[in-house]
């Protein structure tokens, strides 16, 4: 990236800014404000140099007012930079970042950040807070939806290309804007599945499992970083020198800037780590943080605290050295206005087509019974129910500030276009929206759906169920939807869920009542007709589950990548309703499961079906002993055993056997897609370096320890056959 490391000539500029700086004005670059109404009181702050970024501002012909004040009328003439959320398009809508995940395609990802990119540069905005590359491991979350699921090694893959979409070949390109990757660090780890509640992440977890998207995110190159919202044993993110100065500054050798959370900094007070407003600035400013987000201490308290030597002006310095680079390297100084009669680039037939393509490639086919699917031509009647069939601004998903539900393509439009009049669409919703409960709703649906040879119901979840603060409880599917998928059945007729959520629900029921079920994380602008394509076979199934699927919320936190207990489970345990009255007490096998929901999930990680069939064979390993320097290499073959031409995420998993602490079942390491014709067979390889067996230790160092290791190559965590192989000193 061309922004990574900092050139001379841009350090020389810095250096000659800073010194010409007042304190105020260097102050003042470590403010960010959120653009209000009034633009004669924000171009006052601007002028007076009390202001360094501005979010939340669209129209480009106020932002060149405000960027002119700042560099026509402020005393020094910096730039400010303007930013926005922009988290899966602009205008043009892709699939939530969950969605894009379980496509296990970074193309995908980057692609979808181009495009975001491209149509958020071209009103002004140059610094987006993406991607977020939290793990999360607890569905309850809502913003669950806004990141890659549960995975550190998917996370980390994905999270970098979304960083290198969004930054294009390089940061002063026009069509570039600043990458943030949040929250740092741990904010996806939240007590109870509840936004902005404490966690608890010791050190040895927090470095294996997630920190590692964030080094990833800062070998890719990004801008910038963000502070998150939760304290981890007692010390909020934004007060938190160790992960700010020890980790990012001093082990990555990042030099960007840190901005706060929304008001993240002042929060400090609600947690109890901060008395005042005053103290909120010191802690922050000492921990690391650059820039704070609209919540003012910095402006306010900083002038006394230098003077009483509780903040040193060094560290100011510092601060605004980091906040004037990365203005530097995006070209403000140079061009910092946006061009107000460019014709529009928004919802561009090349940003629809690739926007669709992601659709597709997320959509997850968990269910196929009998090969209902893909429909066939023979069908002439289909009843097309749910409400999420025709919700165009639902479909969008979270975090669309700028989306505009006109552009979206629903499904119910797209199956009528992909079939003409030689099928019979029958469209009866039954409910008006995902909460609604309406009895007489579902009982007028399923009595038209019994006309039908073959129904297609839409549910799942609103947009405003998943995101920030949009926490659940009860995962099951809202309002009456579980009824009607049950009249549904009770017609006879097949039946093909499709699901439109922004998190995994816990849909056993509605799965088992199911012929066929497609999931599609909220798919955005075009999910519509990718969706249609899915279910007439113009398109066949590829994506996986980026997150294990519960049975039930009591099975919260459930996810692959567990560490094995001493009572691992065996799966032949006596479940609830098969225990003998007046059982003893060792009679149910003394494992770790629940008697309820036993051990496995619905879903595990990475699970997908596609309409064709895969054979996994002649897994080879280049040596079965390796020294740490080594390189191993796995091959083996992959046949379509099946009707149709599809593409098979192939998913690469280890097993440390024994380490110095106990290490996880199973970690993937490597996936990679593969397309293959009926019958055809393809040798794939993987490559991976032994280095990326390292974990961190009982001394708390990365090391790779020698010893025994399982390796599966596997259509999903559950599957293959293990492979063994060994690391030696």
């Amino acid at each position: 990236m061309a922004n990574k490391g900092s050139d001379a000539a841009t350090e020389k500029k810095v250096e000659s800014l800073l010194s010409r700086m007042t304190l105020e004005e260097k102050i003042g670059q470590m403010n960010q404000i959120t653009s209000y109404g009034n633009i004669e009181d924000m171009s006052s702050l601007i002028k007076k140099g009390e202001v360094g970024s501005i979010l939340n501002e669209v129209d480009p012909v106020r932002i060149n007012a405000l960027q002119r004040v700042a560099m026509e009328e402020s005393r020094l003439g910096i730039p400010l930079l303007i930013a926005r959320d922009v988290i899966h398009g602009f205008k043009t809508i892709f699939p939530i970042p969950l969605g894009q995940a379980a496509s296990f395609n970074p193309q995908i990802a980057k692609d979808g950040a181009r495009v975001a990119a491209i149509e958020a540069s071209s009103v002004g905005i140059r610094w987006t807070f993406a991607p977020m590359i939290d793990i999360a491991r607890d569905p309850r979350w809502g913003r669950i939806a806004e990141g890659c699921g549960e995975d550190t090694y998917l996370t980390s893959v994905m999270g970098a290309a979304m960083v290198e979409g969004f930054q294009g070949d390089s940061l002063n390109s026009p069509t570039s804007i600043a990458a943030c990757p949040k929250h740092f660090v741990g904010y996806g780890a939240a007590e109870g599945g509840r936004d902005y509640n404490s966690t608890f992440i010791p050190e040895r977890r927090l470095r294996n499992v997630y920190l590692p998207p964030f080094e990833a995110a800062t070998k890719a190159g990004a801008a910038t970083f963000m502070t998150s919202f939760n304290d981890n044993d007692g010390i909020p993110s934004t007060g938190n020198a160790f992960i700010l100065k020890d980790v990012l500054r001093g082990e990555w050798g990042f030099d960007g800037l840190v901005v706060t959370d929304w008001a993240s900094a002042s929060e400090m007070i609600s947690h109890g780590f901060a008395a005042d407003s005053k103290e909120v600035a010191m802690k922050s400013v000492n921990a690391g943080v650059d820039m704070e987000m609209v919540s003012y201490t910095f402006v306010k308290e900083l002038p006394a605290l230098i003077k009483e030597g509780k903040v040193k002006e060094s560290t100011i310095d510092e601060a605004v050295r980091n906040i004037l680079r990365v203005k530097y390297r995006l070209g403000l100084f140079d061009v910092p206005y946006v061009d107000e009669k460019q014709p529009s680039v928004m919802y561009d037939p090349s940003h629809l087509k690739v926007a669709k393509q992601a659709a597709v490639e997320s959509a997850i086919l968990l269910k196929n019974d009998k090969e209902v699917l893909p429909l066939q031509e023979s069908l002439k009647t289909i009843a097309v129910v749910g409400p999420m069939a025709n919700a165009p601004y639902e479909q969008l998903g979270t975090w669309i500030f700028d989306g505009e539900k006109a552009h979206t393509q629903t499904p119910l439009n797209a199956i009528k276009e992909i079939v003409g009049d030689k099928v019979q669409v029958i469209y009866e919703p039954g409910l008006a929206y995902s909460r609604e409960k309406n009895p007489a709703g579902v009982a007028k649906a399923a009595a038209v759906a019994a006309r039908a040879d073959v129904i297609l119901a839409f549910v799942g979840e609103e947009a405003i169920l998943s995101g920030e603060a949009h926490c659940l409880a009860d995962l099951n599917l809202q309002g009456d939807q579980s009824a009607l998928i049950t009249a549904l059945a009770k017609t006879g007729k097949p039946v093909v869920t499709i699901v439109m959520a922004g998190r995994p629900l816990t849909i056993g029921q509605e799965v088992e009542e199911s012929t066929a079920v497609l999931y599609s994380f909220h798919p955005g602008t075009m999910g519509g007709p990718a969706l249609a394509d899915l279910l007439w076979g113009k398109a066949v199934p590829s994506g996986k589950t980026p997150v294990t699927f519960p049975k039930m919320v009591g099975q919260i936190p459930v996810y692959y990548a567990h560490n094995n207990t001493g009572r691992p489970a065996t799966r032949n345990e006596v479940l609830l309703d098969d225990i003998a009255v007046e059982a003893g007490q060792t009679s149910l096998g003394c494992t770790s499961f629940y008697m309820d929901a036993g051990f496995d999930p619905l879903f595990p990680f990475g699970y997908g079906l596609s309409y064709t069939t895969f054979k996994y064979s002649n897994v080879k390993l280049s040596s079965a002993s390796l020294k740490k320097d080594d390189v191993l290499t796995v091959t083996f073959d992959l046949e379509n055993t099946g009707k149709y031409k599809g593409t098979e995420v192939a998913q690469l998993y280890i097993q440390d056997k024994v380490g110095s602490v106990t290490r996880p079942v199973k970690e993937l390491k490597r996936f990679t897609r593969v397309t293959l014709k009926p019958g055809e067979k393809k040798n794939v390889s993987f490559e991976l370096p032994v280095s990326e067996l390292a974990f961190w230790n009982i001394d708390m160092v990365k090391v790779v320890e020698p010893g025994d290791f399982g390796l599966w190559v596997a259509t999903d965590s559950q599957s293959g056959e293990e492979v063994f192989f060994k690391v030696v000193d």
